[in-house]
């Protein structure tokens, strides 16, 4: 299973719907900070949206703690309050605290990874490895 796919799905199970997550994947694709405006003029380019529907999901967003905004004028500035990346480890680190059983719930996530998810971890624990057991 692809892991976007995967983490798409557990922000639905989390609480983010369709529009929510696609909203936040802009978010942090932009890089920037971005109003309601710049969000529903990206989002015309392939749906029919109207702008109180963009206005309202990303206060539903900066009310979950998803986006910090600050007034311009009349209107916000949003920006995430953390990466995309950052936000993915804490979906996985909640999933594993309701898991029950961690150290059994970490053998099925290694058994169903794929090659190139193993490099991806194999990479990871030369950056940063397990903490020294002695």
């Amino acid at each position: 299973m692809n892991m976007v796919l995967l983490f798409r799905r557990v922000d639905v199970v989390r609480g983010l719907g369709e529009l929510e997550s696609t909203i936040m994947d802009r978010m942090w694709a932009y890089r920037r900070p971005a109003s309601v405006r710049d969000v529903l003029e990206d989002l015309r380019r392939e749906r029919e949206i109207a702008y109180t529907t963009v206005m309202t999901v990303m206060d539903k967003l900066h009310t979950k703690g998803l986006l910090k905004r600050e007034a311009v004028g009349k209107a916000y500035i949003y920006r995430p309050v953390s990466s995309k990346e950052a936000h993915t480890a804490d979906l996985m680190r909640e999933s594993l605290a309701r898991s029950g059983n961690q150290a059994a719930t970490l053998v099925h996530f290694l058994e169903r990874l794929t090659p190139e998810e193993a490099d991806a971890l194999e990479a990871a624990l030369k950056v940063f490895p397990p903490r020294d057991r002695a």
